[in-house]
């Protein structure tokens, strides 16, 4: 489909460059988490938490495991309120729409960075709301964000994957505070121009953004922002039940009108599952293991660097600066990362389809890679982060980087392929409050190295190193499913004697199973 009309074609090429803008330099900012920690510490944040100990030989030394704790519980909250407060701005996006949903977004982010702005050592504890609030809004912000890909029919997954790298590669963001610090810029005048920018996403809202959703497919003569029309602005997206319980397809062969002005049919209308089957579904179900193990272990992973690279290090605070500034350097490419699985879905999406082969068929067929490449790369990342050894870490990064691209990028994507677009909102929110609850496994582990295995997390690495065996299972799973969607068409289209001698006489009248139908 051609992208409309030529004025509508520059708005959507400026929405999809701005978000780009957007997404890279603000919504991901905490998976910079380390670069600002080592500001922090060299400012005195939670110095009073250290204490002087003794080592075996009798030699003096700082213990600052308790400051490191306390950062780490920071973080550790950050990232449970961002996921859990997913699901409520999942539910407020599909009701309210993307102004609603930004306004309060550009409102939380703004509040966290002037919180930070006005914090110094002797309070703190306002890091603990500060960081939330940053987070808040910048998960907020990313899912106002990938509906942009809905104007750009063809390369749909690789839009939204492009921008969830670019909400990874955000984490730039703090390094780049670090950097200023270090050659005398204020972690104060550094948080009050962060909080300046917010000017930046207002305007977007009310120029290049809709007031409610982009719908997909986009219907003829769509338009939004300021000048859009009457008519063809921010089509619903709730559409009307039918007597099964059951809603319009919104997918890919156009939104169904059931029933006339007058009340009657013009036409059969697709039906897809409801709410509550999506979320109760085999798929769904193992989509959120899938999520929850690699989320685990790469927030365990984030959060816990800094104190990692200090053991590791010895101590020296200049390699800890500078594999500090290459984790930064490494998350940043998370924008070339994450583009890479969206070109896998849409390269099998893309490919023409077996005669007969169904809608289902296809958004499975093109799932299941990205699924495995993802639970790959999260295992040997997991594997390289439980070897002490310092130099490894260099591989440790690049692996890290991909599996969390892969991972937030194919979240998004998979749900957007398998389940009904109109559910979106709902199901990520859904995803992100059960990841809410898993990463406060956190914090316990931590605590479980600090004063159980005094300092030493190579039992728990090897435990999340056999934890990460589970998101294989759904891939397999969706491959099982696939294929057994296939073999059912085959048989359908080529039935045996047998099967013909069935299905004839009193049964020629008895209904066949669709494939897919379940």
């Amino acid at each position: 489909m051609l992208l409309l009309l030529r004025g509508v074609s520059l708005r959507c090429w400026l929405t999809l460059a701005t978000g780009l803008v957007e997404c890279l330099f603000f919504t991901g900012v905490v998976y910079g988490w380390p670069s600002l920690v080592f500001i922090l510490k060299a400012s005195g944040y939670f110095s009073d938490q250290c204490e002087n100990a003794t080592e075996p030989n009798g030699t003096q030394y700082m213990d600052c495991s308790k400051q490191d704790e306390l950062f780490s519980l920071d973080f550790t909250i950050a990232s449970f309120l961002q996921r859990f407060i997913g699901l409520l701005s999942g539910f407020l996006f599909d009701r309210f729409g993307t102004m609603a949903t930004r306004l309060l977004a550009i409102t939380l982010y703004t509040t966290g960075t002037l919180m930070i702005a006005f914090s110094h050592p002797d309070i703190s504890f306002i890091l603990f709301p500060g960081l939330s609030f940053i987070a808040f809004g910048g998960i907020m912000l990313i899912l106002t964000n990938i509906q942009v890909g809905n104007l750009f029919h063809a390369h749909r997954s690789t839009i939204s994957t492009l921008y969830f790298g670019a909400y990874i590669s955000s984490a730039i963001i703090f390094l780049i505070v670090k950097v200023a610090f270090e050659n005398g810029i204020s972690l104060q005048h550094a948080f009050f121009f962060l909080s300046a920018c917010s000017i930046i996403h207002l305007m977007r809202t009310f120029i290049l953004m809709p007031k409610m959703h982009i719908p997909y497919p986009l219907p003829e003569g769509y338009t939004y922002g300021p000048n859009c029309g009457q008519t063809k602005c921010n089509t619903c997206c709730f559409p009307k039940r039918t007597r099964d319980n059951t809603e319009p397809v919104q997918g890919e062969e156009g939104i169904e009108n059931a029933t006339s002005e007058q009340g009657n049919p013009q036409q059969t209308p697709q039906t897809v599952d409801s709410f509550k089957q999506c979320v109760l579904s085999c798929f769904f179900l193992w989509h959120l293991v899938w999520s929850s193990v690699m989320a685990l272990r790469i927030s365990l992973f984030i959060g816990t660097l800094n104190p990692m690279l200090t053991q590791l290090a010895h101590g020296d605070t200049a390699q800890v600066s500078h594999y500090t500034n290459i984790f930064a350097y490494t998350q940043f490419c998370g924008i070339l990362c994450a583009p890479l699985n969206g070109l896998i879905i849409d390269r099998f999406k893309g490919k023409q389809r077996a005669p007969g082969e169904t809608e289902e068929e296809s958004n499975l067929r093109s799932v299941v890679l990205s699924l495995f490449l993802t639970a790959l790369q999260c295992l040997l990342f997991s594997i390289c982060a439980t070897i002490p050894v310092l130099p490894l870490q260099y591989l440790t990064f690049v692996l890290q980087v991909f599996a969390l691209s892969f991972g937030v990028g194919g979240n998004a994507a998979f749900i957007s392929i398998v389940f009904p677009v109109c559910h979106f909102g709902k199901l990520n929110g859904v995803v992100n409050a059960v990841l809410s609850v898993v990463l406060l496994l956190q914090f316990p582990c931590i605590i479980l190295v600090n004063e159980v295995l005094d300092g030493d997390p190579l039992y728990i690495n090897i435990a999340l190193c056999i934890l990460c065996l589970a998101p294989f299972i759904h891939p397999a799973y969706v491959y099982i499913r696939w294929r057994r969607l296939a073999n059912q068409r085959r048989h359908s289209a080529h039935p045996s004697p047998n099967d013909e001698h069935a299905f004839s006489g009193d049964n020629e009248d008895q209904p066949q199973d669709v494939p897919g139908s379940s």
